[in-house]
């Protein structure tokens, strides 16, 4: 097992332990922490695929567990199953001292954190990323929320986890398409940070979808220290920690267009995002012509869809915008974009006039 990373936050600090069997390190954790139950929330899903090898490790320890099984999918995090699946929680005896574990992709991640940042006004949770997507994103940093009509996220807190395990056998089951979207949180940590690990990317990616374990743990390693120290110096998104959301102020936009549903997947419209975020970065002469063709001939190597009239060819734009004005780095009505000074370097672009936006939709 390799070294642990740490998310240096004073005492929300945590480890992050990648590897195959990483699961096993729940044993430790548990014996050396006194937790009155447990409650693991999973998908039906994952449940089919990897419970069995969860329950053989929490079988190891003499805590009362309970299993919280929901349907899998964006449109679970909403408060219909946030009310359900805290009810069902609260009914089954928790306290203070009580330990939730989240167990899947993103979206059991992010609702999971959230419920057990409200229960009894917060009690600890691990989460136990089950997708590439989770591993390198939303499992590391406590972000934590539900959808609303208006747009996604906007209801949640930051609320750090105790532990991420990240066990490499788990992402074994996940198709291509999944291993993709997770690929797209992974090569915004080049765009944005590291123009080294990007041309290490140009070189493995097709390592990644050939499921090589040792390609898979070095991305996941190095997309994990990057957002660690970016947590670790903001972690309530006050400044550098909006560097993440390069590609997702697109992309957001198209997924509440869609409300979440497979026509476009989060990490596929955060990759269409970035490619979006890089033309208008070029556009403002931010970065050449290009660097915006090595990023989006990228990209579309690696399967991504780069222009939105292939995906559907009557877009609503008037909806697009008003989506648009609902992201959450906006001040008022002045607009804030994660844009790149060249690769490797993000910046947070503030007041950015809408005719940008809409060139970049336009291809003007």
């Amino acid at each position: 097992m390799s070294r642990a990373i740490k998310v240096e936050l004073e005492n929300r600090s945590y480890d992050i332990i990648i590897g195959s069997g990483a699961i096993n390190k729940l044993s430790n954790f548990l014996s050396d922490n006194k937790y009155s139950k447990i409650f693991v929330i999973n998908d039906n899903n994952v449940a089919k695929l990897h419970l069995k090898t969860l329950q053989e490790v929490l079988q190891k320890i003499d805590i009362p567990t309970e299993f919280v099984i929901t349907e899998a999918g964006e449109q679970t995090k909403s408060f219909v199953f946030l009310e359900k699946i805290c009810e069902e929680i609260l009914s089954k005896g928790l306290d203070r001292k009580s330990l939730v574990i989240a167990f899947g992709g993103g979206v059991i991640g992010d609702l999971s954190g959230f419920i057990a940042s409200i229960l009894v006004r917060g009690i600890d949770f691990v989460q136990v990323p089950t997708t590439l997507l989770a591993a390198v994103d939303s499992s590391v940093g406590g972000k934590t929320a539900i959808n609303s009509k208006s747009g996604k996220n906007l209801i949640g807190t930051f609320y750090q986890p105790k532990l991420v395990l990240c066990d490499l056998n788990f992402l074994k089951t996940l198709s291509q398409r999944e291993l993709r979207c997770g690929y797209a949180e992974v090569v915004k940590y080049g765009f944005i940070r590291d123009l080294e690990f990007f041309e290490f990317l140009e070189k493995n990616y097709q390592k990644v979808f050939q499921y090589d374990e040792e390609i898979l743990e070095k991305i996941i390693r190095r997309s994990c220290e990057v957002k660690a120290e970016i947590v670790a110096k903001d972690e309530k998104e006050s400044g550098e920690r909006a560097l993440l959301n390069f590609g997702h102020t697109f992309g957001h936009v198209f997924e509440t267009e869609t409300n979440y549903s497979d026509l476009i997947l989060h990490g596929e419209a955060v990759a269409l995002g970035m490619v979006m975020a890089a033309k208008m970065s070029q556009n403002l002469n931010m970065i050449s012509e290009n660097d915006f063709l090595r990023i989006k001939n990228h990209i579309e190597d690696c399967g991504f869809i780069t222009d939105e009239k292939k995906l559907k060819a009557d877009w609503n734009y008037d909806n697009l915008i008003s989506h648009l004005y609902k992201d959450k780095k906006n001040e008022g009505k002045n607009l804030t974009f994660i844009l790149l000074e060249k690769i490797g370097v993000g910046v947070v672009k503030k007041a950015v006039e809408l005719q940008e936006f809409r060139k970049v939709l336009f291809g003007l």
